[in-house]
């Protein structure tokens, strides 16, 4: 029977027949804390955790191999991590270096096979073609980029790969053999190599997901796999019951594209900005950012939701609003000082005490967003300025850096050096 045939028209799933081989997936181990110890020796050996900001209130972003020895993993508390591991040294994230980091590495994937679009900064799929399909040749390979790494001066960088039929399972190879490994799944390899893995060893399933493959029977990875196409489709509720069935069994499948849906950022307050002003001039400064990124992503937005966390208080600062579709930087920020003021009447009646209940985070995000030629162009002359000078805001800073130009309600952040350049892990 074809792929597809027992479902309807406009739900089937296209897939290609399996090949044993078709994607190598090279996934960087540890990959913040390695460049650190990359660039720094007196790190190689020794547990290292990666943190946004350098405050016992944070958590880690990333954390060593050896670190991950102790159980410091990411999204570890700092106070928690020194529980766990009294020895680990911090390091406050360098994200522009990551990022250079990034593409040397790429470029050096790249010298012994064309790779696909990262997924992320630290992982990367690349595609087998004619001869390469063989095992022993896509092992070459694999052995040929980590000793091109090293050759080219990254020895404490290291990676894990897998190969594998499509990259749903090339990126679980990659997992299962950590850190350095080299993990080969064929066909004849399935299901039975995946059964010693658990449920939330595979993309895609979370907590909430596994809880409802739980209630639907399903406790092991065995019990996923031996699952009727059917089953996991009524287990997801949608179409991405079948997505899985069919890869499992090693069928290529293509790549959906989702519309983004937001731009924001958010911001772990250090304590020197943990004010009401320190909040304020942050929550600018992540608001002037993400409209930057709106712009250069070519979207307006016709939504902004604007959060704030205070140490001590279950209770958060939350506004939503909702708008004509825009992209200019000075009107967002028009908004977001109007919903502060709130906050501002607060602390003036004396409802809320920062001494005792000081602001711990903040975020803003954009939402609701349409591509920016699907709205007619805005005629008001005010407005039609607040563009022209988000535009020239744009051009000044991608020439000379971030920040080289900036609104004076963002100054507070901008000298305490808050909310720098983030990397996100999707």
């Amino acid at each position: 029977m074809p792929v597809g045939a027992d479902m309807p028209q406009t739900c089937r799933i296209p897939a290609s027949r399996p090949v044993t081989l078709r994607c190598l997936f090279v996934d960087f181990n540890s990959y913040f804390a390695s460049v650190e110890q990359e660039d720094d020796p007196r790190l190689r050996g020794r547990p290292v955790g990666v943190v946004p900001v350098m405050a016992e209130s944070t958590c880690c972003i990333a954390a060593s191999i050896e670190a991950k020895a102790f159980g410091v993993s990411t999204g570890t508390p700092v106070y928690e991590a020194r529980e766990k591991c009294p020895d680990i040294v911090l390091i406050q994230a360098r994200p522009a270096r990551y990022v250079e980091v990034h593409h040397q590495l790429m470029d050096a994937i790249g010298d012994c096979i064309p790779h696909d679009t990262p997924g992320s900064i630290d992982e990367v799929p690349c595609w087998l073609i004619g001869r390469e399909r063989k095992r022993e040749n896509a092992e070459a390979i694999a052995r040929n980029i980590k000793r091109t790494f090293i050759d080219r001066g990254f020895e404490a960088i290291k990676c894990s790969i897998g190969i594998a039929p499509n990259q749903f399972l090339a990126k679980t190879a990659s997992d299962m053999q950590k850190p350095d490994g080299l993990t080969v799944l064929e066909l004849s390899d399935l299901p039975h190599k995946l059964h010693d893995l658990k449920l939330r060893d595979f993309c895609g399933i979370g907590p909430s997901m596994e809880r409802r493959l739980w209630r639907a029977g399903i406790h092991t990875v065995e019990q996923l796999c031996s699952a009727t196409r059917e089953h996991l489709r009524a287990a997801w509720g949608s179409v991405e019951g079948d997505r899985y069935w069919l890869q499992l069994r090693g069928h290529h499948l293509p790549r959906r594209e989702s519309p983004r849906a937001s731009v924001g950022h958010s911001h772990v307050l250090g304590p020197e900005l943990r004010t009401y002003a320190g909040a304020r001039s942050v929550l600018f400064k992540l608001l002037a950012k993400a409209a930057m990124r709106l712009r250069n992503e070519e979207f307006l937005a016709g939504g902004l939701a604007i959060r704030m966390r205070f140490v001590g208080m279950d209770k958060r600062f939350e506004r939503d609003l909702s708008f004509a579709p825009l992209d200019d930087t000075p009107t967002f920020l028009k908004l977001l000082g109007h919903e502060l003021e709130a906050l501002e009447r607060a602390l003036a009646s004396g409802r809320w005490n920062p001494r005792r209940h000081p602001p711990l985070s903040v975020s803003v995000t954009l939402v609701n967003l349409e591509p920016r030629g699907s709205v007619t162009a805005d005629l008001i002359p005010e407005r039609r300025r607040s563009q022209e000078m988000s535009a020239v805001l744009d051009q000044v800073n991608k020439r000379y850096g971030n920040n080289a130009l900036y609104f004076g309600a963002m100054q507070n952040a901008v000298s305490q050096h808050a909310a720098p350049m983030r990397i996100a892990f999707g």
